[in-house]
């Protein structure tokens, strides 16, 4: 299925001028559970996943990705449907699609991807999230906002709840996303309370598996890389910092169980395992799992770095009927295999920031 990246002057008068239109798909049964589905950075590591689900559910499915940190290899597989098409196209930038319902997933957010263009990414949560709500509200369809624990900032409530407003600094080296994440769920809202657009707020929290990208700096794919490697392992600070880890596959769960929920359950809700840990745990846990010669190292904490981060999913729990279902240990074990197989792969070796980029021709 060859990438579309289309400009046509095809656009009624509602529409924005230089907008670039998602032409219909191929069709698909008429079944009312079938619809067509928009994926905004849809070849992300989140992203690809719930693509996947989607097609496995028998949607069609666009993914709209710019490629700039989206991989061509997430999504490779799934071009073998005729179910699925591939957009290149920048979030920020005006466009239209005739679809029934729509997943944001797109913005950079792993923090060296993010602070690489920090002005860029301020761009795609606010202007994408702008975009994508005026489609939702042209159409009268149901949206879906992926948002993050970020917002939470260095949290002085934990674990954290969604009535908790945060603690946030507005103009710190984090700010372009945890901000961009903020005042996109703030124009979310808004478009539900002034425009009535049917809206559903995920908050995440830090998630794993394959198809993460192995230079993302996330501390999972940064230790898993290193101990395969036999490197030392890099812990920020003394390491008795926390997180909670989610596998991949119970994040999505949550995604689809929000986005067909009733009207009313609009979020945000927080999606995320509450089993906590401190980066030290979790570097020897990979150390050991790996059975790697890697040495633990220390190197100083990242600027406004939270101390601790934990999901209360009480509302996820009550609305949703949803728990996490994926053991860390069991998680890491596919994760590892995953990057395992990828490392040793024959082109491994320089491909990943040329897969970075790359925009299937």
């Amino acid at each position: 299925m060859p990438t579309t990246n289309l400009e046509t002057t095809m656009l009624t008068k509602t529409e924005p001028m230089n907008a670039l239109r998602i032409l219909p798909g191929i069709p698909i049964p008429s079944a009312a559970s079938h619809r067509r589905i928009l994926v905004t950075g849809g070849a992300g590591f989140l992203g690809s996943h719930l693509c996947e689900r989607l097609l496995n559910e028998g949607h069609e499915v666009t993914c709209l990705d710019d490629f700039s940190t989206g991989q061509e290899r997430n999504i490779r597989k799934l071009r073998d449907s005729s179910r699925f098409h591939v957009v290149s196209h920048d979030v920020a930038t005006p466009f239209v699609a005739d679809v029934d319902e729509i997943y944001n997933l797109a913005c950079p957010a792993s923090p060296p991807h993010y602070q690489a263009d920090p002005v860029r990414t301020m761009r795609t949560s606010v202007l994408g999230a702008l975009n994508i709500l005026d489609l939702a509200r042209s159409r009268g369809i149901k949206v879906f906002q992926a948002s993050t624990s970020e917002i939470y900032g260095d949290p002085d409530i934990h674990p954290q709840p969604e009535a908790y407003w945060g603690n946030v600094n507005p103009i710190g080296p984090r700010s372009c996303y945890d901000e961009g994440k903020r005042c996109a769920e703030t124009l979310f809202f808004d478009y539900a309370r002034n425009h009535d657009v049917r809206i559903k707020v995920v908050r995440i929290f830090n998630t794993y598996g394959p198809r993460m990208h192995p230079e993302d700096g996330r501390v999972v794919s940064n230790f898993i890389v290193q101990a395969l490697k036999g490197e030392d392992i890099t812990v920020y600070g003394d390491g008795a910092q926390t997180r909670s880890f989610c596998y991949v596959d119970d994040l999505i769960e949550g995604f689809v169980r929000l986005m067909n929920a009733p009207n009313d359950v609009t979020g945000p809700i927080n999606i995320g395992n509450p089993g906590e840990f401190t980066m030290l745990e979790l570097a020897e846990i990979v150390i050991d799992l790996v059975n790697s010669p890697s040495r633990i190292v220390h190197l100083p904490l990242p600027v406004d770095d939270p101390r601790q981060r934990r999901p209360d999913i009480e509302v996820a729990k009550r609305e949703l009927g949803w728990t996490p279902r994926i053991k860390l240990m069991d998680g890491l074990r596919l994760t590892i295999s995953y990057f395992d197989e990828l490392l040793r792969a024959p082109s491994a070796t320089g491909a990943y920031q040329r897969e970075y980029r790359e925009v299937v021709a």
